[in-house]
């Protein structure tokens, strides 16, 4: 780009080059030199989704009744947390009636997928006729999302279908998407690391000529490399702390990038050259896949590319085997254990690891810069399932982290009476994003043990 230097920077500044669009962090140099307020910080939310819900008493037995203070050491399950107990929410008592039976008999695993964000008693069918309702990430989408790129962005580790019979009834997309942008359109999860970076920082233009496009992929290996010249001249006219900023950006940047490109070499399979060989392969281990997907996430809340993305760690009824932690069962499988203890024991080592994914995001959250702060500081994640123990819809696992600009008071636990709704919560979150919501799906009103106010 001909990048044009004022005396500051625009906040949507981008850096250009062949087949290449990135947008810039938070500089100090687009803060007006003598303004008379600070800008406001921007504010995000992320909604964090496991399936299969977790085993009785593993996951963090709470007291009815006021805010405590979190124990020095949490559940086995929630253990990959202990470094950050101080900032964490852990909440119980939180109910979803839209994942209920409500007469239509077997189906938990569809009806939690569907109503964990909506709040909605899906329809059950598996033709056409699909109905859920709007989720809580799309009415927030659709309050504020004109200020950034992507209104926002659905992420997940496991690929489903959207039609056919998936439980008992069932339509597969009621399983497989927790975001409804209509009743009756689901957004179904982006599960390619590839895609989302390209989508993030590919050049929209190229990326619809295949003719471009080859000649990109040919001499410009690197989406990094196109825009080098473009960000050699910005940091020419920057301050040493812009500077660095910048640098530790476009660092991360191209270490995703060559992760990316790793995960694609390393599950190429050698076939014959005549063969069209798979693209947009995923790494193999649900670790290194799942920490892509919240690498390229922060990177999307940096850049200010989207403020709301949810993120389905695997699909309900996931089936998934994690043979990386000497598991070959199905999780899903698992949980229908009929009291096998060994069963048991492999369902709390999954509940488990995937604690260690979350505990991978805090992290990288708390040691983003953005403007004053951190990403952590800025950011509303809730991480939790539609299914509680032995398949129920009530006192649902949740944990909540992120400052959400003053919104979480953390290192807390806190029980809410039965049949609080989990609605509650998803309203709180949306009024703390701007949407001058005062109710969504079931909700009785907001949950104002979350803060000291």
């Amino acid at each position: 780009m001909n990048l044009v230097l004022q005396r500051r920077l625009q906040r949507r500044t981008f850096l250009r080059g062949l087949g290449a669009t990135i947008a810039l962090p938070f500089l100090d140099a687009m803060h007006p030199a003598m303004a008379f307020a600070p800008l406001k910080p921007i504010n995000r939310m992320a909604f964090l989704y496991f399936p299969n819900g977790v085993q009785p008493d593993t996951w963090a037995p709470l007291t009815e009744g006021a805010a405590a203070p979190l124990p020095e050491s949490l559940s086995r399950v929630l253990a990959p947390l202990n470094p950050y107990r101080n900032d964490i929410l852990v909440l119980g008592g939180l109910t979803n009636d839209g994942g209920r039976a409500k007469g239509d008999g077997p189906g938990d695993h569809g009806r939690a997928g569907a109503a964990y964000l909506t709040g909605m008693h899906p329809k059950k069918t598996f033709g056409k006729e699909i109905q859920a309702g709007v989720s809580i990430d799309q009415v927030v989408a659709q309050s504020i999302g004109n200020a950034t790129r992507f209104p926002s962005l659905q992420l997940g580790c496991e690929d489903g279908i959207q039609g056919g019979n998936c439980d008992n009834g069932y339509s597969c997309a009621y399983s497989n998407s927790i975001s409804w942008r209509t009743p009756s359109t689901p957004n179904p999860p982006e599960i390619r690391p590839r895609a989302v970076f390209e989508r993030l920082f590919g050049n929209p233009e190229v990326d619809l000529d295949p003719v471009k496009r080859a000649r990109v992929q040919r001499f410009n290996r690197s989406i990094l490399d196109s825009v080098m010249e473009d960000s050699r001249r910005l940091q020419s006219s920057l301050g040493v702390a812009d500077r660095r900023k910048v640098d530790e950006y476009l660092y991360a940047i191209r270490e995703i990038e060559g992760r990316i490109q790793k995960a694609e070499r390393d599950n190429t399979p050698h076939v014959k050259p005549t063969m069209e060989l798979p693209s947009n392969s995923v790494p193999e281990h649900y670790a290194e896949h799942s920490r892509l997907m919240f690498d390229l996430m922060v990177a999307a809340y940096q850049t200010d590319a989207t403020r709301v993305i949810t993120f389905q760690m695997a699909i309900e009824q996931s089936n998934r085997a994690y043979r990386e932690i000497g598991i070959a069962d199905s999780h899903h499988g698992l949980t229908h254990h009929g009291g096998d203890k060994e069963k048991i024991e492999k369902c709390i080592l999954i509940n488990r690891y995937e604690a260690e994914q979350f505990a991978y995001f805090i992290g990288k959250l708390k040691t983003t810069q953005d403007g004053d702060g951190t990403l952590f500081d800025h950011i509303m994640v809730s991480y939790g399932s539609g299914l509680g123990r032995d398949h129920d819809h009530d006192n649902l696992p949740t944990v909540l982290t992120g400052r959400g600009n003053g919104l979480f008071r953390l290192g807390r636990q806190v029980k809410f009476p039965a049949e609080t709704p989990l609605a509650n919560l998803h309203l709180t979150m949306a009024q703390q994003m701007g949407v001058p919501a005062e109710n969504f799906a079931d909700s009785t009103g907001k949950l104002r043990e979350l803060t000291e106010v």
